[in-house]
């Protein structure tokens, strides 16, 4: 039982960063990049996910993010597992959606 819900992890980055100046704008742009580039994906406007297969992988993505933070801005990051990510219940408008799907996992040995 190496891989379970309790042990795989999920990461959520939210932010809010200043856009007013151009340097603002290429601070954003940049965080946002390097995020994607890490495997995050846009859950909602300044919201990011990323599905990890362990703690030891959540601290990894962890320590990137810590390392690219902007200058300015507010940054959150919250670490939850896969079970607490399966509770979660997404709506659009009074419609409940499905929850985006769990990337597939390849382990190498």
């Amino acid at each position: 039982m190496r891989l379970n819900e309790y042990r795989i992890m999920w990461i959520m980055v939210l932010f809010d960063l200043p856009t007013e100046t151009k340097k603002d704008r290429k601070n954003y742009s940049e965080f946002r990049k390097k995020m994607m580039k890490d495997g995050f994906s846009m859950f909602q406007f300044s919201a990011y996910l990323r599905h990890c297969a362990s703690r030891e992988n959540a601290d990894v993505h962890l320590n990137r993010i810590t390392k690219n933070l902007p200058p300015k801005g507010h940054v959150g990051i919250l670490t939850i597992t896969d079970k607490q990510f399966g509770m979660m219940r997404i709506f659009y408008g009074r419609e409940e959606k499905e929850k985006p799907p769990i990337p597939q996992q390849l382990e190498l040995f």
